[in-house]
C-alpha cells in the first residue's frame, strides 16, 4: 500500500513538473552559440521554439515602388506641411503612404486627417503626435549613427503595423497592497515584472535610467568614496535594467560584457559600445519628444501616474539583437533622413542669360 502510495505521489509530481515546463519558453534544449574562450562561460543561448515568433514579428513589409524626387517642393504646393516639406511631391505621397501603411493600416489616413476638413487641419491630436514623431525618426536617423549606424529607422521599426506601438512603457506604480503600512510595502520591487523578464527586482527600471539620467555603473573607482551611494539597492535597479536588456533584444548578458570582467571596457565587446549609445539616446527621445507631449494625448492614451507611453530597448528591437534582423527599410525611404537641401537658384545674370537662350 505505501508502495502504491509512493507511486501515485511520484506521478503526480511528474506530471505537475510537466505541465508547468511545458508553459516554460527555456526549457531545454537550447542553442548556444560560443563566443569566447572555452571555460569563459562566454557562450550566447537561442530557443528554438519562440524563433518562429520572433521572425513573424521582425518581418519586413515591401517597400512602395521609388517615385522621382525631381519637381515643386510639399512645402510649395500643400498648406501646413512643417516636417517633410523638402520632399517633392511624389516623394511626399510616397512617404505618407507607406506610414499608413506602418501605423493605422486600417483607418489609413483617416487616423490622422479628420473626415470633412482640410488636410492641412491640425484638430486631431494623432497628426500632431505624428508630426512630433516624423521630427524625432529624422533626428535618429541623423544624429543617432552611433547606435543605429546606417541602418536606420522608420515609422515601422517601432508600430508595426500597430497605431500605439506594442512594447512603451509608463511610470509604474507597483500592486496594490492590500493592508498598506510599511508592512504591506514591497519597495518597488519583490513581486514579478514583465519590465524585468518576470524577476522581483525593482518593477520600474526605466524612469531612473530612461528618463532621468541615474547612474548605471555598479564599480566605484575610489576606494570608499564619501559619496558612494553604489549600494546594494543600486544594484538591483542596475541589474533590472539589464534583464530588460536581455529580453528585449534576445540576448544574454555576453553580448555585451566579457564574463570574466564585467566593468572593463576595454575587455568588453564591440556592443557594449552601441548599448551606451542606445541608453543614451532613449533617455534623449523620451525627455525631447514624448514628455512634451503629455498635454496633447487624451487622458486615456495616459499611464496611471498621468505620464506619457514613452520608448524603451524593446520598443525597437521586439526580442532581436538588430531590429528587423538588421534589415534597413531606411534605406528604402531615405526621405526619413536628413532634409534635402533646397534647389540652388541662379543668380541674377545667369538667370536672364537662360532666359535668352530659351
Amino acid at each position: 500500500m505505501i508502495n502504491n502510495k509512493q507511486n501515485i505521489l511520484t506521478v503526480l509530481v511528474c506530471l505537475c513538473a510537466g505541465l508547468i515546463l511545458a508553459g516554460c519558453g527555456e526549457r531545454p534544449p537550447v542553442d548556444s552559440q560560443q563566443v569566447g574562450y572555452r571555460g569563459t562561460a562566454m557562450v550566447n543561448f537561442t530557443n528554438p521554439r519562440v524563433e518562429a515568433a520572433t521572425e513573424a514579428a521582425n518581418a519586413v513589409p515591401a517597400a512602395l515602388p521609388a517615385v522621382p524626387g525631381d519637381g515643386p517642393r510639399a512645402g510649395e504646393v500643400y498648406q501646413n506641411v512643417q516636417v517633410l516639406g523638402d520632399l517633392s511631391v511624389a516623394e511626399f505621397a510616397r512617404v505618407m503612404l507607406a506610414i499608413s501603411n506602418w501605423v493605422a493600416p486600417e483607418q489609413q489616413c483617416a487616423y490622422c486627417h479628420a473626415d470633412g476638413e482640410s488636410l492641412a487641419s491640425d484638430s486631431l491630436y494623432t497628426k500632431v503626435v505624428a508630426r512630433k514623431m516624423l521630427e524625432m525618426n529624422r533626428d535618429i536617423n541623423v544624429n543617432w549613427t552611433a547606435h543605429v549606424q546606417q541602418t536606420g529607422v522608420t515609422c515601422y521599426t517601432c508600430h508595426r503595423g500597430k497605431a500605439v506601438p506594442e512594447s512603451i512603457w509608463f511610470a509604474d506604480p507597483g500592486p496594490v497592497t492590500a493592508g498598506g503600512g510599511v508592512a504591506g510595502s514591497r519597495m518597488g520591487q519583490n513581486t514579478p515584472a514583465t519590465a524585468t523578464a518576470l524577476t522581483s527586482l525593482p518593477y520600474d527600471p526605466f524612469t531612473p535610467y530612461l528618463l532621468d539620467a541615474g547612474p548605471i555603473r555598479l564599480a566605484t573607482d575610489q576606494a570608499l568614496p564619501a559619496d558612494n551611494d553604489l549600494n546594494v539597492k543600486a544594484a538591483e535597479g542596475t541589474y533590472a535594467l539589464m534583464m530588460h536588456f536581455s529580453d528585449g533584444l534576445g540576448v544574454n548578458c555576453t553580448f555585451c560584457h566579457n564574463s570574466r570582467a564585467f566593468a572593463s571596457w576595454s575587455e568588453s565587446n564591440p556592443q557594449r559600445v552601441t548599448a551606451w549609445h542606445g541608453i543614451q539616446m532613449a533617455r534623449s527621445l523620451n525627455n525631447e519628444y514624448l514628455v512634451p507631449l503629455t498635454s496633447t494625448f487624451p487622458a486615456s492614451r495616459l499611464g496611471p501616474l498621468g505620464d506619457v507611453a514613452k520608448v524603451n530597448c524593446q520598443t525597437c528591437h521586439q526580442g532581436v539583437s538588430k531590429p528587423l534582423y538588421g534589415v534597413s527599410m531606411f534605406a528604402d525611404y531615405p526621405e526619413l533622413g536628413a532634409p534635402k537641401a533646397p534647389a540652388a537658384q541662379p543668380a541674377e545674370g545667369e538667370a536672364v542669360a537662360a532666359a535668352a537662350t530659351d
